[in-house]
């Protein structure tokens, strides 16, 4: 592997007016806590470089980097924003991997840019630790996400409600263009910058794509399919404004995140959160909401605009239908169905109905299915087992090596990572590096150390709220 990183930066290569080129701020005593050594050969880049926690921190500019933050805008919780951007992140670069895909290789918390809105652009080292182990994790579970190269603390306090340490993640995505990145330019009416970043999301991310109508669909199809795999983990993003989905169709921003305990359909975890606009069971219509922004971003490149907005429209429409069948076919392998139809979507729904009533698990209710330790979700067994003799007539002869590749022991359960937080906190990071091994394992048997981040919480661990870290 390559002592430097292979840079070869193509957004930088775009009109300068969708960038700002701006070099991280150092920090005062950089220290590196963890590094990916798989990601890192993945990118062509030895993790143990020389002075690697001085490059991960922003301190080093290595040689081929191109540091600029991006711009965008973007609808918050429903309200337009028309100029937002990396307030806190700075892509150094992109780099070609191994297997021949292009990534972004970008710190975030590294300091004010341009965008920063007042901000003081740094990232405290919960929310740090946080993305690096939901993301590293969502990788493990087969989600699109953007993942977690290097974590490091700076030895600088950052001011929130409290006084708190400061530090830097190293984030990799296939790209971090967002629908608000499209919004910036269709609000401005500039043509030419728009017609540059569909060019260039096209050549990067969809080379099979014939225009912004092709674009569309295949965004919307891969929307579709993310948003279905967040619900059959019982995941909540927290923030899904448009400025927070990324055009390749990857999961991005882990702020408030969550992934439920207890199964509720209207579960909100996000402080933020008041209304309740990104509950759980309202992600697949803020999906198509979201999709429909790009649209209507896209439409000021068709020459006929009128015609495209009924085209663009059947698109959209598309999505609900194009998310049912991603869900159906998700929640069936989670019971065991090798090929679901719509004749098994009520066997699907009872279950959960009774999983809401009941309070059950997520996670350890369909990991356990076919074993006491499921009934022992419910405290009205009969009801279970009612809807188990239905299940038996239905499932798959290899139901349990269906559900075994569906179903994860381990989730980053909140309590958990807070757990984790409040350690690092403290300066222990060994309970982040046991959690970071179990996570990313998460459909291995429990063993008698991970069982331990499979229970549920008690009462007094359990997280009801969760923060963005700004």
């Amino acid at each position: 592997m390559r002592q430097s990183i292979p840079f070869d930066n193509s957004y930088a290569r775009l009109p300068n007016r969708m960038f700002a080129a701006i070099k991280p701020t150092p920090v005062k005593t950089p220290a590196l806590f963890t590094v990916n050594s798989d990601l890192a050969a993945l990118l062509g880049i030895d993790p143990h470089m020389p002075n690697a926690a001085e490059v991960f921190a922003g301190n080093t500019i290595p040689e081929g980097a191109e540091p600029l933050s991006q711009v965008y805008a973007g609808h918050q919780f429903g309200n337009w924003n028309p100029q937002l951007g990396d307030g806190r992140a700075v892509l150094l670069g992109e780099v070609i991997g191994t297997d021949g895909l292009r990534r972004d290789i970008q710190l975030k918390g590294s300091g004010p840019t341009p965008y920063s809105r007042s901000g003081d652009g740094r990232a405290w080292l919960g929310p740090v630790m946080r993305e690096y182990l939901v993301s590293e994790a969502m990788h493990a579970l087969g989600v699109p996400t953007t993942r977690a190269l290097a974590a490091v603390t700076t030895g600088e306090p950052v001011y929130r409600e409290n006084v708190l340490p400061g530090a830097v993640i190293t984030r990799v995505a296939q790209s971090h263009i967002r629908v608000g990145t499209f919004q910036f330019f269709a609000a401005r009416g500039d043509i030419e910058a728009l017609q540059a970043l569909t060019d260039h999301v096209v050549a990067r991310h969809y080379p099979e794509a014939k225009g912004p109508a092709d674009l569309l669909d295949q965004v919307v199809a891969r929307y579709a399919q993310l948003i279905a795999k967040w619900m059959a983990l019982g995941f909540i993003h927290g923030v899904m404004n448009t400025d927070n989905v990324a055009i390749a169709g990857e999961t991005i921003d882990y702020g408030p995140c969550a992934f439920m305990d207890t199964f509720h359909p209207n579960a909100v975890f996000s402080a933020i959160d008041q209304q309740g606009r990104y509950a759980y069971s309202n992600q697949p219509a803020i999906g198509t909401w979201n999709m429909a922004q790009f649209a209507t971003a896209l439409i000021l490149l068709m020459p006929d605009r009128d015609q495209a907005i009924e085209d663009f429209t059947v698109a959209i429409n598309k999505m609900p239908a194009l998310y049912e069948a991603a869900w159906l076919d998700a929640f069936g392998r989670k019971i065991g169905l090798a090929d679901a139809t719509e004749e098994d979507r009520p066997l699907i729904a009872d279950l959960l109905d009774l999983m809401t009533r009941e309070g059950a698990d997520f996670t350890n209710t369909f990991a356990t299915l076919g074993t006491s330790a499921a009934r022992d979700q419910f405290v009205d067994r009969s009801g279970f087992d009612d809807w188990q003799v239905r299940w038996d007539d239905r499932k798959s002869p290899d139901a349990l090596h269906i559900m075994t590749a569906a179903n994860p022991q381990i989730i980053p359960r909140n309590h958990r990572v807070e757990q984790a937080i409040a350690a690092g906190v403290d300066g222990d990071f060994g309970p982040f590096h046991a959690m970071l091994d179990a996570v990313t394992k998460p459909f291995a048997p429990l063993t008698d150390d991970t069982a331990y981040f499979a229970r549920q919480p008690s009462n007094d661990e359990r997280v009801t709220r969760t923060f963005c870290g700004t």
